[in-house]
C-alpha cells in the first residue's frame, strides 16, 4: 500500500495558559495551528506550529500546501517537502511558509511512524532513550524576587537548568522610555539574584530574542560572565551571522541561535563563520523533521551540538533531540506549554528534569478533539 494523501486539514487555535502554578498572577495567550493529514488507508498524522498567527498559517496550508500534496504518497517525506517548498517559495522562503511546511511535514512523519510501527525518534536513529529538559521563564518584566520564587519551584521539580529572557524591551521599543544600559543593569541584577538563590549546581541561560546591537550584547555578556551563564541565546539583532561571530570572540559565554530560523542555509552560514557554539533547529519552524535532521547533520560536521529552542512545542521537538547523536537538550517554556499540553492526549511526562521517550509509533500522542474545538479560531 502506498498510503496516498487524501485530506490535509489545518485548525488555527488561540489558548490562554495560566502561570499560577509558579506563584505569579500571569497568563499568556498562544497562537498555534494543528495540521492533520489523512491517507486512503485511514492513517491520520498530526503536526503543530506556533510563534506565528495560526489563522494565516492555516490558510497557507489549505490553499497552497494541500493542493500539491493530495494524491502523493505520505511516506515520501522528502518528495512532499520539496513540493511544498517550491509551492511556497513564490510567497516567501521563510515566515508563514516555513510554519505551514513544518506542520505538514510533522504530520507526514507521524504517519510514517504509525505505518512502520516505530516512534519518530527511532526512525531518525534512536540515539538517546531520554533527553534532559531545561525550563524557560518566559516573562521578561518580573522583579528579581518573583523570578527567584519561580526558579525555586522549578528547581524543586527537578530542572537542572533555567533560562530567562533578557534585553526586553530592546531595540524593538518605540518610545525609548528605558535606555539599553538600564535594561542591561536590570538583567544583570536578575541573573545575580538567581545565582545567589539557586547556588552553583543549577545552570542559568539567557535569551535575548535578537533585541540588542553588538555593543550592548557584548556589555551584557561580559557582565553576565561572572555568574556562570551556561549559554546566551539569540544575542543580536536579526541573528546577524557576522555580529555573532564578533560577539563569540568577545565573550566566554557559549552562543546559540536557531528556533526562529526557517532556512537551512542560515545554519550553514552560522557554522562556517564560527558564529555559534550550539544551534537550535525548531521542528515547528525549520521545515519539520525533514529539515531538522539536515540541520543536525550540518552541525555534526562541525562537531557542534543541537538543542531545542522551541519550548512551546517540546514533545514534537523531543523526537529530533532523541533521534540524532548530537541532540543535547529540550526546552520547556513555562509560559506557553500550558497552552500546548491540553491539546494532546498521551504526551509523555517530564520527571526530575528528564523526558523518557515513548515506544508508541509516530509521535506517540494524538490531538484532543474536544480541546481543538474549544480553542479553534473561527
Amino acid at each position: 500500500m502506498k498510503h496516498i494523501i487524501q485530506r490535509v486539514a489545518a485548525t488555527p487555535l488561540r489558548i490562554q495558559s495560566d502561570m499560577s502554578w509558579l506563584g505569579v498572577s500571569r497568563s499568556r495567550v498562544s497562537s498555534m495551528c494543528i495540521v492533520e493529514v489523512e491517507t486512503d488507508t485511514g492513517v491520520v498524522g498530526h503536526g503543530l506550529t506556533n510563534l506565528a498567527d495560526g489563522s494565516v498559517v492555516a490558510q497557507a496550508v489549505r490553499s497552497v500546501a494541500a493542493p500539491v500534496l493530495i494524491g502523493m504518497t505520505a511516506l515520501a517525506t522528502e518528495r512532499a517537502w520539496s513540493a511544498m517548498w517550491w509551492a511556497m517559495t513564490a510567497s516567501a522562503q521563510t515566515g508563514y511558509a516555513a510554519n505551514a511546511t513544518s506542520a505538514v511535514d510533522q504530520a507526514l512523519w507521524d504517519i510514517k511512524g504509525q505505518v512502520l510501527g516505530l516512534p519518530v525518534w527511532q526512525l531518525l536513529g534512536a540515539a538517546h532513550e531520554r533527553v534532559p529538559v531545561y525550563a524557560t521563564l518566559g516573562i521578561p518584566s518580573l522583579e528579581p524576587e518573583q523570578l527567584v520564587e519561580m526558579a525555586r519551584r522549578l528547581k524543586e521539580r527537578g530542572f537542572k537548568t533555567i533560562k530567562i529572557q533578557v534585553g526586553r524591551p530592546g531595540l524593538d521599543q518605540r518610545s525609548r522610555d528605558k535606555s539599553l544600559e538600564r535594561i542591561i543593569q536590570e538583567d544583570v541584577a536578575r541573573i545575580a539574584a538567581l545565582r545567589e538563590a539557586l547556588g552553583s549546581d543549577i545552570g542559568i541561560a539567557i535569551d535575548g530574542a535578537g533585541r540588542f546591537d553588538l555593543p550592548h550584547a557584548v556589555t551584557l555578556s561580559r557582565c553576565a560572565e561572572a555568574y556562570g551563564v551556561t549559554w546566551y541565546e539569540e544575542p543580536v539583532l536579526q541573528n546577524d551571522v557576522g555580529l555573532m561571530a564578533e560577539l563569540r570572540r568577545a565573550t566566554s559565554i557559549p552562543l546559540s541561535v536557531g528556533q526562529n530560523e526557517g532556512q537551512l542555509y542560515r545554519f550553514r552560514d552560522m557554522l562556517i563563520n564560527r558564529s555559534v557554539d550550539m544551534i537550535q533547529p525548531n521542528v515547528a519552524i525549520i521545515g519539520g523533521i525533514t529539515q531538522g535532521v539536515k540541520a543536525a547533520a550540518l552541525a555534526a560536521a562541525f562537531n557542534v551540538p543541537i538543542a531545542s529552542g522551541g519550548g512551546s512545542c517540546p514533545f514534537h521537538n523531543a523526537h529530533l533531540q532523541a533521534g540524532v547523536a548530537n541532540g543535547s537538550k529540550l526546552e520547556y517554556q513555562t509560559s506557553a506549554t500550558g497552552a500546548y499540553e491540553p491539546l494532546f492526549d498521551g504526551v509523555p511526562k517530564i520527571e526530575d528534569g528528564w523526558l523518557t521517550m515513548s515506544e508508541k509509533p509516530g509521535f506517540g500522542f494524538t490531538p484532543n478533539r474536544a480541546a481543538m474545538a474549544e480553542f479553534a479560531v473561527t
